[in-house]
């Protein structure tokens, strides 16, 4: 044998060697890649056999770069309020504007005084029994129509003449309006018995004479209206 066909023998068994010793390997490259990319399940194994934390041990001190809770605001919702920094100014008044502040009672001051003072009581008797009798007495020479609320229909009273309206239960009152349309002075005045009154009608001069109701307080008040 030549010496070209010895050194073509030499490297064809050398290239079988090679082309061998691959095919061998390659199957463990992708064992030791799964190998590699499993994480291991359990590290330490020996955590599932030691005891439980004891909660009597003293906690950790968190370190001086830890920040303290914030602390919860009373109230759902219910926040301080934020004071106005230096640079807010009240509004100024506008001029011309009309509007009331409230006083610190709560009411302006532009609004009128709601309770006023109490009538004067244009006489007063003594009831018996929370009952009166009352005398009426039309001194003018016109009809007057006169009807006690909740227990007699309207009624006329001639002029010049009287009628007696007897055991009324306080409080009463009793309307009154003459049929010419004319105004009524009306002069309501303690009787000498107890628990009656008279009430006298006269011509009213002018409309602010005249009066049209009168009623009885359980205390024995006479007020007109």
């Amino acid at each position: 044998m030549n010496t070209e066909s010895q050194n073509f023998r030499k490297s064809a068994e050398l290239l079988g060697a090679i082309c061998g010793g691959l095919l061998i390997s390659l199957p463990a490259i992708p064992h030791a890649l799964a190998q590699q990319s499993t994480p291991n399940l359990n590290p330490s194994p020996s955590i599932f056999s030691e005891s439980p934390y004891n909660r009597s041990q003293t906690p950790v001190t968190p370190g001086p770069s830890a920040m303290p809770p914030r602390p919860v605001p009373r109230g759902e919702g219910q926040m301080s309020p934020v004071p106005p920094g230096p640079s807010v100014r009240p509004p100024r008044p506008i001029p011309g504007d009309r509007t009331q502040q409230p006083s610190p009672g709560g009411v302006s001051s532009d609004q009128p005084q709601l309770l006023q003072p109490r009538q004067t009581p244009s006489a007063t008797i003594a009831l018996t029994n929370g009952t009166v009798n009352i005398k009426l007495e039309n001194d003018t020479a016109a009809n007057v129509t006169f009807q006690v609320i909740g227990d007699t229909a309207p009624r006329s009273l001639r002029g010049k003449s009287n009628v007696i309206l007897q055991g009324l239960k306080a409080p009463v009152t009793v309307t009154f309006e003459r049929e010419d349309r004319g105004q009524l002075l009306v002069t309501p005045q303690a009787s000498s018995e107890p628990g009656s009154l008279e009430v006298r009608f006269n011509e009213a001069t002018n409309a602010a004479q005249g009066r049209s109701a009168m009623r009885i307080e359980r205390n024995g008040s006479v007020f007109l209206n």
